[in-house]
């Protein structure tokens, strides 16, 4: 393979990308950079007027996209936002579900026991991370399997390897997220096309504003004891930046993966792979 077969495999221009998340700091670093390699980017955004349609967005960071109105958690808003994406820029190629999180209602607390926490808490959760991964999939992948190609990207978490204390409606969200990246992708290939491909991330520890005084005190800006746990064990000694999913990201969705579906990718700076001695 000569040099500039190497930069095709890594030129977007004309495919289409619809990000869920992608208004977050996870989803929006690889959105970003899609929009800087040539590839048109739609991100779904529930707070958009529905009316709209396609409507320009620009990200905080500087990037500019697409946006259209859509809730990873309602069936009408996705296949409406689908429809919108399809008339504007012919059928989606690529899929990144980068939607999720946690909620307090959810996790474990010295206020909220296990055995305390209310379902609607739980059902949150779980929703918004299984459900709204698999249901983007239901609607944006059968344009994919109209055309025979397309990619899907899943954003699980170190959690679906190793579940973390006071999160258990989270660590198995994305444990079945892990899973199911399994299963579509295994559905895609033998009922529609070997050219349609399913893959996932798995971040580790990032440190973000939504959690930076979850692992860094405030005032001191050290560690809180739960942060020192994770930094002793990342072996690489330092936590993860956004801009660190890149590589992984790029791959998966471009060619040069091609002969890749159904796993799930740690990007977490060794943390999986150490026992701790």
């Amino acid at each position: 393979m000569n040099l500039d077969e190497l930069k095709a495999m890594y030129d977007f221009s004309g495919r289409t990308f619809l990000v869920t998340g992608g208004t977050g700091v996870l989803g929006g670093v690889v959105a970003g950079t899609l929009v800087d390699v040539g590839a048109n980017v739609v991100v779904l955004d529930r707070s958009l007027d529905p009316t709209k349609g396609v409507a320009d967005f620009a990200a905080p960071t500087g990037w500019q996209a697409k946006a259209v109105h859509g809730d990873v958690l309602k069936r009408d808003s996705l296949v409406q936002a689908a429809a919108a994406v399809k008339a504007q820029y012919g059928p989606i190629y690529g899929l990144i579900n980068a939607a999720g999180g946690n909620s307090p209602k959810a996790t474990c607390s010295p206020d909220l026991s296990f055995f305390d926490i209310p379902e609607d808490g739980m059902r949150f959760v779980l929703d918004l991370n299984l459900l709204g991964t698999m249901m983007p999939c239901q609607i944006f992948a059968e344009q994919m399997a109209e055309t025979g190609e397309g990619v899907i990207l899943n954003y699980s978490s170190m959690n679906a390897f190793r579940p973390l204390t006071n999160i258990a409606a989270y660590s198995a969200s994305k444990a079945g997220i892990t899973n199911f990246t399994a299963w579509l992708a295994v559905h895609m290939a033998q009922n529609y096309s070997g050219k349609i491909r399913v893959n996932a991330i798995a971040p580790g520890f990032f440190l973000t504003e939504q959690n930076r005084f979850l692992l860094t005190d405030k005032e001191t800006g050290k560690w809180t004891p739960r942060g020192q746990k994770i930094f002793d064990h990342t072996p690489m000694g330092r936590l993860g930046t956004p801009e660190d999913l890149l590589g992984c990201s790029l791959w998966l969705l471009s060619p040069a993966s091609s002969f890749v579906t159904g796993i799930t990718v740690p990007v977490d700076g060794g943390f999986s792979a150490y026992a701790g001695v």
